[in-house]
């Protein structure tokens, strides 16, 4: 997900009803097997939402909470780990215009870029979405340089534990990403299904580099651009879902983060709405004529206090499912310094909360889903959640 996360049309209006996935198995092995998409869902199903587990369990950049995030280590664990869905891809492009999966196209913090002297001279500082970014930015790198780095813990402070795996994965292309789903829904019998995120998509549109044509290409190409093709589609800029839409018929989410905050393509067009205002009966309206759900922050589900801690929840998921939006909030983490504060125990950066009760709490709302780090945990917390 996006630089918020961190912080932490009506062509397709008949297409809400049919976004959803087969249960994931826990098990199974990458393989080397190819074959299409559509071969895997007339051969394993893909059903519509209501056959998925509720609330869904996204795997969020993976089990990133236990592998350096969006590697093939990260995603094979999340399915192990019985998510529902894995968040595979925050797409950014390359320098030769491939599409790579990473946090953000700044990978100084996620890889070991750092520790090669070679690409030294590629460090810049840029205005990423208005902020002033300095590092190493993948549209800088071609696909063969990018793969000679390896992926490395985005936040040792909160998961000292994850940085055993430093330089275990290389950066896995979107195109790896479609053919190892498909490996995977072979191994497993069960259709995977994978969430990626389209990253700055203002920013990389004004370098030549669109992101909405190159996702509608790859899944193109693969056979996965159905309205009950496996793949959803996510982005914080409403107007690039509004985009790919009219491209490919996939399921799409518009993120949502802070509610005072502005999408960046509503910034550079001068649309003076806030996230505030999508949040809305009018705003909900029109991101039903071109999406299927939202991704909320989990704090416009419920916001927080000046301690931090939960108040009460507010509209947003019954006004969205007025609509016909589902809402697949994020990101939970087991963590202390993510949860709400009443749900920490002790001070320590990377000790576990009361992560159950936070889930219980965000649960309760019906929502429909939720992105989490610790996909293991989301699904204990929702077994706990269902029985009762």
């Amino acid at each position: 997900m996006g630089t918020q996360k961190s912080n932490e049309g009506a062509s397709g209006t008949g297409r809400r009803a049919l976004l959803g996935a087969a249960v994931l198995g826990a098990g199974g092995a990458v393989l080397g097997v190819t074959g299409t998409a559509r071969a895997d869902s007339a051969q394993y199903g893909s059903g519509g939402l209501k056959s998925l587990p509720k609330p869904t369990i996204v795997g969020h950049r993976g089990a990133s909470g236990y592998r350096p995030e969006h590697t093939l280590g990260s995603y094979q664990l999340a399915l192990d780990m019985g998510a529902d869905i894995v968040e595979a891809g925050d797409l950014v492009p390359t320098k030769d215009g491939h599409l790579v999966c990473r946090h953000e196209p700044e990978i100084g913090g996620t890889t070991d870029v750092a520790d090669h002297p070679e690409f030294a001279d590629r460090k810049k500082t840029k205005q990423l979405d208005g902020v002033s970014t300095t590092g190493w930015f993948t549209e800088d790198f071609t696909l063969a340089e990018l793969k000679t780095l390896r992926a490395i813990e985005r936040i040792p402070a909160n998961r000292p534990h994850n940085t055993l795996y430093n330089g275990r994965w290389e950066i896995p292309t979107f195109e790896e990403v479609l053919t190892w789903q498909d490996q995977q829904t072979r191994a497993r019998g069960k259709q995977v299904w994978i969430y990626p995120e389209m990253k700055h998509p203002t920013y990389f549109r004004k370098q030549g580099l669109p992101l909405e044509e190159r996702v509608a290409k790859a899944l193109r190409k693969h056979r996965k651009d159905g309205r009950t093709s496996p793949v959803i589609i996510q982005s914080f800029e409403p107007t690039s879902i509004e985009r790919l839409n009219k491209l490919v018929d996939n399921p799409l989410v518009v993120l949502l983060s802070g509610a005072n905050t502005r999408p960046w393509d509503f910034v550079e067009t001068g649309d003076p709405r806030t996230v505030a205002d999508l949040v809305k009966p009018a705003g909900l309206r029109e991101i039903a004529s071109y999406a299927q759900g939202i991704g909320p922050t989990l704090d416009l589900v419920i916001p927080r206090d000046a301690g931090g801690r939960l108040t009460e929840p507010t509209t947003l998921v019954s006004d969205a499912h007025k609509v016909g939006l589902i809402l697949h909030p994020w990101t939970m983490r087991n963590e202390n310094p993510f949860l709400p504060a009443d749900f920490r125990k002790g001070t320590e950066a990377d000790a576990y909360g009361d992560v159950f009760g936070a889930y219980k709490a965000y649960f309760a709302t019906g929502i429909d889903g939720v992105f989490t780090d610790q996909p293991d945990t989301g699904v204990l917390a929702r077994e706990a959640f269902v029985n009762g």
